[in-house]
């Protein structure tokens, strides 16, 4: 379970991030950034986040709207950063991802001395010192905390995404490739969201020029 053991390693305010949405064949990467200004926490919401894959979808978005209080109350702040499709078919994912992150921490009202980024790789550049933490967001607060609102805002982003368009099952597969999403491929071709880039992708479209 995630404690501040890796926060308490720095000084000054350290902020946690964490993406979502690298596999999905369309939409945008997500990346989330959060500084916890008090550890004085709603104790419900610091027992309750964890790696946001680790929680049913009903238990993140409750504690996605516990986070937003928290923030409200002033006792954390968060950034959201996006990367979207085109970027990624561009930069490629890791660069596209590594771009989210970076808006991500642009975006927080309170800015850090120091970032824990999950995963094991490290932007070349960034607004400020980083370490990369191998499965992070069970590890850090912080990290676990950015997990949460990636994940819960890319999946409303998606399910925003299947009004604009019906038919590939993005309210409940938020772009990955389920037998919807290939029915509605095959039906309605590609979408402006599309990675054109993905292997799936691209050999949709070879096959049917």
């Amino acid at each position: 379970m995630p404690d501040w053991s890796l926060e308490d390693k720095y000084q000054g305010f350290v902020c946690g991030v964490d993406e979502a949405g690298r596999g999905p064949w369309v939409g945008p990467v997500v990346a989330g950034a959060v500084v916890f200004i008090t550890r004085e926490i709603n104790s419900e919401l610091l027992q309750g986040i964890n790696d946001s894959k680790k929680l049913s979808a009903k238990k993140r978005e409750y504690l996605y709207d516990l986070l937003l209080k928290e923030a409200e109350l002033g006792h954390l702040c968060y950034g959201i950063g996006e990367a979207s499709a085109a970027e990624i078919d561009s930069l490629n994912i890791l660069q596209a991802t590594f771009l989210a992150m970076t808006r991500a921490v642009e975006n927080l009202s309170t800015k850090p001395q120091f970032a824990l980024i999950d995963g094991n790789r490290l932007p070349a550049k960034f607004p400020c010192a980083a370490s990369c933490c191998i499965g992070g967001d069970a590890k850090s607060y912080s990290i676990a905390a950015a997990s949460i609102l990636a994940k819960v805002y890319r999946d409303r982003l998606m399910q925003k995404m299947a009004q604009i368009y019906p038919g590939y099952g993005f309210e409940k597969n938020a772009g990955y490739g389920t037998k919807d999403h290939i029915e509605g491929l095959k039906k309605y071709g590609i979408t402006p969201e599309h990675r054109k880039s993905y292997k799936p992708i691209k050999e949709f479209l070879a096959d049917n020029l």
